[in-house]
């Protein structure tokens, strides 16, 4: 089944593709099948430049308990970080 429940978010920072480092705007995550994580479903990430094209993307497609997971784990060293170095 499809949730079709889908969250767009801006971002700024970067990510390493194929081609080398390149700027992130914005990402979009949702819950559905995935293209090749072997599960029925997966949360999936698309971390995206829309401007650079298909080579300005990264996919993720994890397990609901990796990705609940990896926001605990962000969660937590943000939370080790000296507020004045958080920006």
């Amino acid at each position: 089944m499809c949730t079709y429940n889908t969250e767009h978010t801006r971002l700024a920072g970067s990510a390493k593709g194929r081609n080398g480092w390149f700027a992130l705007s914005e990402a979009t995550v949702y819950y559905d099948h995935p293209v090749h994580a072997a599960a029925e479903h997966t949360l999936n990430i698309d971390l995206a430049d829309p401007a650079a094209g298909p080579a300005g993307r990264i996919a993720l497609e994890l397990t609901a308990t990796s990705a609940r997971e990896l926001v605990a784990a962000i969660g937590r060293a943000l939370e080790r970080v000296p507020e004045d170095l958080l920006s």
